[in-house]
């Protein structure tokens, strides 16, 4: 009996509430269902609150969406509840998130996050075939998914870094509107493609990077990397630069 009644608590606390079913109702473009076990919602079909002010997912935690996941155009500073696996796309667009954690592990087709706060990928899913990060405040890759199958996009932010890059993009690493060149993040990622680590990438063609993006790109470990590049006559020269840029 101690057992049973414990089972019927924790049940009715699983249990949605009148608002959260009338939510999901109306966003639910098929079926859902609640697992009393996990608490999580899976939805058969496509669920979309996206232009509806939120705040939140209304306490509502996904478990598995079969198709898409819609929540753009609101106003979410974390995507806490969002679904564990989405079966095609899942879209988080246009809102004020400053961190992925809580995005799903896995996304089958797309997962797209642009145009928020974020400055970190933590969170990321690892794999997916098309990733938009575009228009974020992203200074580096840290966090971005290992394998992308086809489209990575990440232009429009402020990276000075492709530490933590994918090591697989199938077709396209789209970098422009970043403050480093296009072209000088396009050749550092062909050199990691080619199994070189972002540091020995760097090295490999400092000689070819025109100073400004050095400036920005500068650190201290490439001193060490490449004494050659960096005698004290070329140091001295260098670091003048970035005092006129601003930048020490």
């Amino acid at each position: 009996m101690k057992n049973l009644k414990t089972y019927r608590m924790f049940e009715s606390v699983m249990e949605p509430t009148q608002e959260q079913i009338g939510w999901l109702d109306k966003c639910v473009y098929g079926s859902w269902k609640l697992n009393t076990s996990t608490g999580l919602v899976n939805v058969d079909g496509s669920f979309d609150c996206s232009g509806q002010g939120l705040e939140d997912l209304k306490g509502v935690k996904f478990g598995k969406v079969s198709r898409e996941f819609n929540c753009e155009y609101n106003q979410l500073t974390t995507l806490e509840g969002a679904p564990q696996k989405v079966g095609y796309s899942f879209n988080c667009n246009n809102n004020r998130l400053t961190s992925l954690v809580g995005a799903p592990l896995e996304v089958g087709i797309s997962f797209s996050c642009q145009n928020n706060q974020l400055t970190s990928l933590e969170g990321a899913p690892q794999k997916a075939r098309d990733f938009n990060c575009m228009r974020n405040q992203l200074t580096s890759m840290e966090g971005a998914p290992q394998k992308v199958g086809r489209y990575f996009y990440c232009g429009y932010n402020n990276i000075t870094s492709l530490e933590g890059a994918p090591q697989k993009v199938g077709w396209c690493f789209y970098l422009e509107e970043n403050p480093v060149s296009y072209e000088t993040l396009s050749n550092i990622f062909r050199r990691m493609q080619g199994g070189k680590s972002y540091l020995q990438a760097v090295e490999s063609l400092w000689s070819e990077i025109p100073i400004d993006d050095q400036a920005l790109l500068y650190r201290p470990e490439f001193e060490w990397a490449n004494p050659t590049a960096f005698s004290p006559s070329a140091l001295k020269a260098f670091k003048a630069y970035q005092r006129i840029k601003g930048m020490l």
